[in-house]
């Protein structure tokens, strides 16, 4: 049944399926979490969200889309965009993630990331890499980046040259489309796009340890749009508190993480 849930997720990452199915999910092998929402915050439905994170009382968050791409601070509270800066066109904005006092942002197609200033968030300067550009997080040492595929890449967070990569799998099956990351207590937990799941990976050998099936939150906050999707995942470590989003939703959720009762 986890290959069964793995290639239903795989269908709907390339439009060929509806989401997984909650009793789907919670029929895999690997354990199924779900959620309970400790408050609703405003968020921006304007916002094609791609990168998110929390630091230091603020939310940081990028946006998507030619020339409408941004890196914000927002306040939590009311969800304003208390700064904000433009990715210059044609480049198509993805993860973003903090390191030091800096920001450092990826691209989609382009090949291109910034480091900026966080305070200002004036851009100070660009870095290239390979292939695509998804998400990013960060575990202390290294920058973590996914880029569609299966595969994470681990790269210098001074030089932001690739170290190492890890694939991926659940039971031995690659996992498809790591979209927006986030570094939470040791695992990297992951958006899976198209779907309504969030990958727990263990960032050692990429074997996910859990998923976390927000099928209810999705239904109920996303709306008739297709590109309305779960996207952005953002951690409280002083605090302890896990937020999640989406693209163009109007909401933004503190969840705590629940056990499914075992039948």
């Amino acid at each position: 049944m986890r290959t069964a849930l793995i290639a239903l997720i795989a269908l709907v990452a390339c439009g060929q399926a509806p989401a997984p199915p909650a009793d789907l999910a919670r029929e895999a092998r690997t354990p199924v979490y779900d959620y309970r929402v400790v408050r609703a915050y405003p968020h921006d439905g304007r916002a094609f969200t791609q990168g998110l994170f929390y630091l230091d009382g603020d939310l940081y968050e990028s946006t998507g889309h030619v020339g409408q791409s941004t890196i914000r601070r927002v306040n939590l509270e009311d969800g304003r965009v208390v700064q904000s800066a433009d990715i210059p066109p044609p480049l198509f904005g993805e993860g973003i993630v903090n390191w030091a006092d800096q920001i450092i942002s990826i691209s989609w197609r382009s090949g291109i990331g910034f480091r900026w200033d966080r305070a200002t968030l004036r851009r100070m300067s660009e870095w290239r890499y390979p292939g695509e550009g998804w998400g990013l997080t960060q575990n202390g040492r290294e920058i973590i980046m996914s880029d569609g595929t299966a595969q994470l890449r681990f790269l210098d967070p001074e030089t932001l040259a690739e170290q190492r990569r890890v694939t991926v799998t659940d039971g031995g099956t690659p996992v498809p489309r790591l979209n927006e990351l986030e570094w939470v207590n040791g695992e990297v937990f992951a958006n899976v796009w198209m779907t309504p799941m969030i990958a727990r990976i263990d960032p050692t050998d990429g074997r996910v340890t859990g998923w976390i099936d927000l099928t209810e939150l999705v239904r109920e906050t996303s709306g008739a749009s297709r590109d309305s999707v779960l996207n952005g995942i953002a951690y409280d470590a002083a605090g302890d508190r896990l937020f999640v989003t989406g693209k163009y939703w109007p909401r933004l959720y503190e969840i705590d993480i629940v056990p499914v009762p075992a039948k």
